[in-house]
């Protein structure tokens, strides 16, 4: 079951940096260098904005894998309308505040000229993909929910497909350029939505067809939204983090902020087949709550956890003995070259150091218990500013990397720690297993 849908999800997450290699490849061959800058700022104002929206996907999977845990189909179905509703609401808000996220979002990247005109071109079309996007969350929350792996690959394959295919026509063939590409990603997100929903709706039973009064239900919706409210915190606390490490390593100057840019690949890497595995413990644990069976939440986070470590040690290993090959094959600069390679460990150790934050997160997300991965997200955040603040003023960069290792271990280690009083909060006192030996 944990590789039925970790192996799909991996290679599903997998297609995301393919179909960013082929637009960036797209634009880069218009032979305007102000295109290409417009695109790669356009895209990280998007992606800010629509992080702003993930726990729709994560909210939407813990709830609807409990539901399934309970045997209630009524349930799985008015969850996935209460997300879809929600995502809706929140995709035309964007739209909406499109001009203000422009405005905002290009002064704060410094963009002028020719590659702000093209950020805004590019943010202005692709803003009208949001509800459909944005529904996309709310679709792949449920299919993750029931377990199904494979129409997750389908769904993310058939999105990421279309985008590409359109992109190279739009783009090139017909010579429509950038604004080719941000209206391939538009048809391509509106043509995911409409499969998903498709697949959903043919096989929901009309017999078991929720009540609107059930779909619009005040608890429930605000369960939702609390759930929805702790994953978003999380999740910025987890960019914030990411945003703390590459400020400090600034100031070490461009040689060595170049250095760290192209070695965080090493842990972006590893995250793709991780969050696979995250992902498979997420529908286990929360089909395991739904059910109130406790040894099916010990056996999902033992199967995941060993997976995880293994895959993570396979990782480590191999960035070790070919790191220094991947780091000359992503610059040809030698200054540059000789300073990752101070580092190459630490940064190919965080496949492990991070390995069980990936895990926790899909338990606790699974499990609904968001608010513990919040609360420890952010202890670990300010143990990570503080502590890499104190390293680094003793040992530069390998002090910031050596403090970035302890908050991707902590995050990890504190949700693992909190692990057996909350299942014994949820089923009782153990008499073996986890809840004692964990």
């Amino acid at each position: 079951m944990v590789l039925a849908i970790a192996v799909p999800m991996t290679l599903a997450f997998l297609t995301t940096p393919i179909l960013g290699l082929v637009d960036t490849a797209v634009v880069g061959r218009l032979g305007d260098a102000a295109l290409l800058g417009g695109l790669a700022i356009a895209a990280i104002l998007f992606d800010l904005v629509f992080t702003t929206f993930n726990f729709l996907r994560s909210a939407t999977t813990g709830l609807v894998a409990q539901a399934m845990g309970r045997g209630d189909e009524t349930e799985e179905q008015a969850v996935f309308w209460r997300s879809l509703m929600i995502a809706v609401v929140a995709g035309i808000a964007v739209i909406a505040a499109t001009p203000l996220i422009l405005a905002g979002g290009l002064t704060f990247m410094g963009a002028e000229g020719p590659v702000a005109q093209a950020a805004g071109t590019y943010l202005s079309i692709r803003a009208l993909s949001a509800p459909a996007a944005l529904s996309n969350y709310a679709i792949l929350g449920y299919v993750l929910g029931r377990g199904m792996g494979g129409t997750g690959l389908f769904l993310q394959t058939v999105i990421n497909g279309v985008n590409i295919v359109l992109s190279i026509w739009l783009g090139l063939v017909l010579g429509y350029g950038l604004e080719g590409v941000a209206w391939a990603t538009v048809t391509a997100e509106i043509t995911g939505c409409a499969v998903g929903f498709a697949i959903i709706k043919w096989r929901f039973d009309p017999a078991l067809r929720p009540s609107w009064k059930r779909v619009i239900d005040r608890a429930s919706i605000m369960k939702l939204m609390a759930l929805n409210g702790d994953i978003m915190i999380r999740s910025f606390a987890l960019i914030a983090g990411f945003a703390w490490f590459t400020r400090m390593g600034a100031g070490f100057g461009e040689t060595t902020l170049a250095a760290n840019a192209i070695l965080m690949n090493f842990f972006l890497v590893a995250g793709y087949y991780l969050d696979g595995f995250a992902t498979a413990a997420e529908q286990i644990a929360g089909r395991a709550m739904g059910a109130r069976y406790r040894s099916a939440l010990v056996k999902a986070v033992r199967l995941t956890l060993y997976w995880g470590l293994a895959l993570a040690a396979v990782s480590t290993g191999f960035f070790l003995i070919f790191g220094e090959q991947v780091v000359a094959l992503m610059t040809t600069l030698e200054s540059v070259r000789a300073e990752a390679g101070n580092y190459l460990f630490w940064a190919a150790l965080t496949a492990l150091s991070g390995v069980l934050a990936f895990q926790m997160d899909g338990v606790y997300i699974g499990a609904t218990w968001s608010r513990d991965m919040r609360n420890m997200m952010l202890v670990s955040l300010a143990l990570f500013i503080g502590l890499s603040v104190f390293l680094a003023a003793h040992w530069g960069n390998l002090g910031l990397w050596i403090a970035f290792n302890i908050f991707l271990g902590a995050r990890g280690l504190t949700l693992f720690a909190l692990l057996p009083r909350r299942m014994n909060e949820a089923f009782g006192p153990a008499q073996s297993g986890i809840g004692r030996s964990a």
